[in-house]
């Protein structure tokens, strides 16, 4: 999905969700799986994990997810901010590792 920078956040219970919206204009509900502060090069930097909001009511938990991963820049009221893409692999290798650490605790 390319990524347009407007997206609104939604606080529905414990869960927060944030809407996506793409070039055509549609808007896509996903779901705020972790956040993640970089680390050593990227400490300067926070990072946000979505997942499709329709995979909560799935009844298949073996089910693959698609997980999308940007690089989070605050908005000044804290509520909205902007998503950036990810461009360089060590920023990938970061969000992979934290990522590995977090799906070895949940098992």
């Amino acid at each position: 999905m390319a990524l347009m920078t407007e997206e609104h956040t939604h606080d529905h219970g414990e869960s927060e969700y944030i809407t996506l919206v793409d070039e055509n204009g549609n808007e896509a509900l996903f779901e705020i799986l972790m956040t993640i502060d970089g680390e050593e090069d990227f400490a300067n930097k926070q990072y946000v994990l979505l997942y499709p909001a329709e995979m909560d009511d799935a009844e298949d938990d073996e089910e693959e997810v698609d997980l999308l991963a940007y690089q989070y820049i605050e908005g000044p009221s804290g509520t909205e901010g902007q998503l950036l893409n990810i461009e360089t692999e060590e920023e990938w290798d970061m969000i992979e590792e934290v990522f590995n650490a977090f799906a070895a605790e949940e098992e």
